[in-house]
């Protein structure tokens, strides 16, 4: 099992992911993806490590009373309400209350973050009236499955409208693939000042956003009016992402130039969208035709990105450590910036994404009979 064997080398090298350097200061949503990845296996394997991995992470920066730690609402911050998915897990499983508190505090941050006009939240409140993909992951999750164990029926209209709309004013009519983000006000340097659009289809942000859908859908209730809008989306989104899949079974770093010199393949994003495929094929919003898609990825992403070190720990290469759009750098959001951004090893969205992508894989091959 690719999921475990990833998540205990990480383990192995980091047994408190807050105890790196300069980890301890951010309430970041970078290790929440690994401990997404690490719940998955929790419940595949039963075995209370990992359970524990994701308590002591997190328990750092819960205190007593509830509040986080580094946590300020008031700097609307789309990215910093991710985590809150983990917590509503310690929650459930635990009953301490500082869990509830603080899930709640996270939730109240999306009673007032700003939004485009649509209602769809802008990535941070440093970004006015921009819309990142990145940002529906770190969203939509956590707000659908809070409503679903403690809000009401209606909210989910909103939820829905971060996707909806986000893909309207997003979408490639030609390749059905989604440009990184817009701009409301059509006013940033790095946007079309006739669509407001960025210029180019980023992997991983592609990537935040079918993950993103395809759990959020996951919370809705099956007879909510929406939720056939949001499958359509996933299905028509995943379907464009098929049309740009590498030889290898993989995604490049920018989507739709794999020719193009300086373009490489790069792990998180083709980690999230295999994800994204699996879930939804384990779903039955994608039917069974599907598989040999998933399976492709499955393979390329370990022939093309998986190492074992001479003490037996299992590496993921070629991951993009980040990549943005305007701020302090004045990122332009070209072709040349997106490959210029530093390619690093074991990075965690990296790492995160893979462990969630094996664990749905491993579990739709012990469904369907698939040889692992």
């Amino acid at each position: 099992m690719w999921s475990k064997r990833m998540l205990d080398s990480l383990m192995k090298r980091i047994p408190l992911m807050l105890n790196t350097p300069g980890e301890r200061e951010k309430w970041s949503y970078d290790y929440g993806v690994v401990l997404k990845g690490a719940e998955l296996v929790w419940k595949m394997t039963g075995e209370q490590k990992y359970f524990d991995y994701i308590y002591d992470n997190l328990t750092s920066f819960i205190n007593e009373d509830g509040t986080i730690e580094n946590y300020k609402l008031e700097i609307f911050n789309i990215d910093h309400v991710s985590n809150g998915k983990s917590l509503l897990t310690l929650y459930e499983e635990t009953k301490e209350e500082r869990f509830k508190i603080a899930v709640d505090l996270l939730r109240n941050q999306l009673r007032f973050h700003p939004q485009t006009k649509e209602g769809v939240f802008w990535h941070k409140l440093v970004y006015p009236h921009q819309v990142w993909l990145d940002g529906l992951y770190m969203g939509a999750p956590f707000y659908a499955e809070y409503i679903k164990k403690f809000g009401s029926r209606d909210e989910f209209d909103h939820v829905a409208i971060q996707f909806i709309y986000c893909a309207k004013n997003a979408k490639d009519t030609e390749t059905g693939l989604l440009y990184h983000a817009y701009d409301e006000k059509r006013e940033q340097p790095w946007c079309n000042k006739e669509t407001g659009l960025s210029e180019n289809f980023w992997g991983r942000a592609m990537g935040w956003f079918v993950v993103g859908l395809v759990d959020t859908i996951s919370h809705f209730p099956e007879s909510h009016n929406k939720i056939e809008a949001l499958k359509t989306i996933l299905v028509e989104t995943l379907s464009a992402l098929r049309n740009v899949q590498s030889e290898e079974g993989v995604w490049y770093q920018v989507l739709d130039k794999g020719n193009k010199k300086g373009n490489y393949l790069e792990a998180s994003a083709s980690c999230m969208i295999l994800y994204a495929i699996t879930k939804a094929i384990n779903m039955h919003i994608l039917d069974d035709s599907w598989v040999k898609t998933a399976s492709r990825a499955y393979y390329g992403i370990i022939d093309e990105f998986v190492l074992i070190t001479k003490e037996g720990l299992a590496n993921l290469n070629k991951t993009c450590m980040v990549a943005g759009l305007g701020g302090a750098t004045k990122r332009d959001g070209s072709y040349t910036y997106y490959i210029s951004e530093p390619i690093i090893v074991n990075d965690q969205k990296g790492l995160g994404a893979f462990i969630m992508a094996m664990a749905e894989y491993e579990k739709l091959a012990e469904v369907m009979g698939l040889q692992l």
